[in-house]
């Protein structure tokens, strides 16, 4: 709601609504290069045209620095919402789509375009409230970046503005205590008996298909038909773009080793790639993908001795 907003944000905010035309908040999206707008008009970041990311910025939870710099403190807690509470399935998969496409920016070294937005109820209930609307949405022509991802604090930090500032240690604990990233959750007894193999696996395939259509790209899982390698990547087109053997990782499971098949295929196949999923089904899933010259060099790799 605009009274949980910064007055300087919200000051700002006003300017850009009425220096532009009057657009729905799709229309806003439509017009920054997403197509398939209208179909997605719940997600919270979205792949437009020329692989530039658009993500909603929440005013809420912008926190404005001593020197004035805008910054917004990303939580990669996919589970849990940050006004509190567990994240259904679906609201799930939108946290963890919106954090791929942050994460590709960040890997890249590339900005990326913002929606700034405010809310008709408290921004603690938008995941929770069902009459939870947008108020204000308007684009931002400054351009953000992710300054820094720390998965071990289950935290990234986005900066509107120029690179070569972050926010210092005095403004991390403002915006802290002010909101945004949920606070600690202390796992249920069931919850700590350690993932199986084969949990860790199925995680692991889950996380590489939600991750290769997230950035639009059509991912078939053809595991089970023994070819050495487990997902075929191609484009729009039909052009395949990699054949990807995927492993992954746990505290359980920290290591790996590939079958006779797919060490056959590492060879012969130009397109193959070892994508090794660490912390696979966790908070903190992260993904790297390796050549075969590379994958020696992968973490948890045991060579067929």
């Amino acid at each position: 709601m605009d009274k949980e907003v910064d007055p300087r944000v919200l000051a700002v905010i006003d300017e850009m609504r009425l220096s532009g035309p009057r657009l729905s908040p799709v229309e806003i999206v439509a017009k920054m290069g997403v197509f398939d707008a209208r179909d997605k008009p719940f997600e919270y970041a979205w792949m437009a045209t020329g692989d530039n990311v658009i993500a909603t910025i929440w005013a809420e939870y912008v926190h404005v620095g001593a020197n004035g710099r805008w910054f917004y403190l990303e939580s990669l807690d996919t589970q849990h919402r940050p006004g509190g509470g567990t994240r259904t399935p679906n609201q799930v998969q939108r946290a963890k789509d919106r954090l791929a496409l942050l994460k590709r920016t960040f890997d890249a070294g590339q900005a990326f375009r913002a929606v700034v937005q405010t809310n008709r109820v408290a921004i603690a209930e938008l995941e929770s409230n069902k009459s939870a609307k947008v108020s204000t949405r308007v684009r931002d022509d400054s351009e953000w970046h992710v300054a820094s991802w720390e998965p071990e604090q289950l935290l990234a930090v986005l900066v509107r503005g120029p690179r070569g500032w972050v926010p210092d240690d005095a403004d991390m604990q403002a915006a802290k205590a002010r909101g945004g990233v949920p606070a600690a959750v202390e796992a249920e007894p069931e919850a700590a008996k350690p993932a199986s193999a084969e949990e860790v696996q199925a995680a692991a395939m889950a996380y590489v298909m939600g991750h290769f259509k997230g950035y639009g790209y059509n991912a078939e899982d053809v595991t089970s038909q023994k070819l050495g390698y487990d997902i075929e990547v191609s484009n729009a087109k039909g052009a395949t773009l990699l054949r990807v053997t995927v492993k992954g990782t746990s505290t359980a499971t920290p290591n790996f080793r590939l079958t006779p098949e797919e060490n056959a295929c590492s060879t012969r196949e130009p397109l193959w790639r070892l994508l090794v999923v660490a912390d696979a089904g966790g908070p903190t899933a992260q993904h790297k993908i390796y050549k075969p010259s590379e994958m020696s060099q992968a973490p948890g790799f045991e060579a067929e001795s």
